[in-house]
């Protein structure tokens, strides 16, 4: 069994209901949560939109290589319509990220991991330290915590209460 963290979020539809579908679906396709974060509102990053953002981070189980898991993602996401984008960042239901794979490092055209953007990004640091802070990136060797305290990222981040 592989450790698998992901980063999830949204910013159209039901967000309540679309995270709540997507952690079934993860459950049912990619494998058990082990851990799950807090619902954090944040603001989009990358582009202007009008809607905010809901993120969390999980921790899976799975069995899934990685590139197997990302194709599930992938599917998974198209079931909430996401499309192939040919811009860098849109609006959209349902986003899927795949942050560590254990300790793996995979860098091929398609696939990152760890993912790129990780130290960058406060609505993955601050869920990330809320159900991992000790765990190290495995190129930059840092903790959750420590990268969460060098993030540059000034976005504002809110806990939701459900």
């Amino acid at each position: 069994m592989h450790h698998v963290f992901l980063g999830i979020g949204g910013n159209l539809g039901n967000k309540q209901d679309n995270l709540t579908k997507v952690l079934l679906i993860i459950e049912n396709k990619l494998g058990a949560i082990v851990k799950k974060s807090s619902v954090y509102e944040t603001p989009p990053w990358g582009f202007d939109a009008e809607e905010n953002f809901w993120n969390i981070v999980v921790q899976i189980k799975t069995e899934l290589a990685p590139e197997e898991l990302l194709l599930s993602i992938k599917t998974i996401e198209k079931g909430f319509g996401r499309k192939p984008r040919k811009e860098n960042y849109t609006s959209r239901e349902m986003d899927i990220d795949i942050l560590y794979y254990d300790n793996m490092v995979v860098d091929t055209e398609q696939l990152k991991i760890p993912h790129p953007h990780i130290p960058e990004r406060l609505f993955v640091l601050v869920p990330l330290v809320e159900i991992a802070p000790g765990f190290s990136h495995p190129v930059l060797k840092k903790s959750s915590v420590r990268l969460l305290e060098n993030c540059k990222d000034a976005s504002k981040i809110t806990r939701i209460e459900l």
